[in-house]
């Protein structure tokens, strides 16, 4: 993995996460226990602070960044998927979804089991509220999260916290 201080700013990284080797980590950055960061990941606490909590994964080639003195603040067992974007939000609350490629602006806030579609893009200070899913460019809620939802997104989540075990004491170069 690829871990850097910068300016006096030490990535802590909790116990039982892996960190793929083509990840990068800079900064003012915490990330939680058993969480998984995928291949090309880039978490970028230069400017501002990026605190990511317990078993959430941040899949590959995600981008991660803060604004100079803000803090970017993502949930407990969030899912980021493939390739998304999440600058300078609020708040990524607990248990939500990012759909791969999708792109989470400045100072937005999605709620506690969210789910932001594939490709969508959640604007500046936009609010997804708790528990509705939101598609589209710029991302509209469009129905609410139902309880089959949830059971299958929390086996999902545990899959990646079984994998960041998994991968860091199996993975190996050769």
């Amino acid at each position: 993995m690829s871990v850097f201080e910068y300016k006096g700013q030490r990535p802590a990284i909790g116990v039982n996460c892996y960190v793929a080797e083509s990840a990068e980590v800079i900064g003012n950055v915490t990330i939680g226990r058993g969480c998984y960061i995928g291949p090309g990941a880039k978490i970028r606490g230069d400017y501002g602070k990026i605190v990511i909590g317990n078993e959430t994964a941040i899949e590959e080639n995600c981008v991660i960044h803060a604004r100079p003195g803000e803090t970017c603040t993502i949930g407990d067992m969030v899912t980021v998927g493939h390739s998304s974007v999440i600058h300078n939000v609020k708040l990524i609350d607990d248990f939500a979804v990012i759909g791969m490629a999708a792109v989470v602006s400045d100072y937005a806030v999605v709620g506690k089991w969210a789910a932001v579609g594939e490709g969508a893009v959640v604007k500046n200070r936009q609010e997804i509220p708790a528990e509705k899913i939101a598609v589209g460019v710029p991302a509209k809620v469009v129905s609410d999260i139902a309880s089959d939802y949830k059971n299958q997104w929390t086996k999902f989540k545990e899959i990646y916290v079984e994998l960041a075990k998994a991968y860091k004491d199996n993975l190996k170069r050769i």
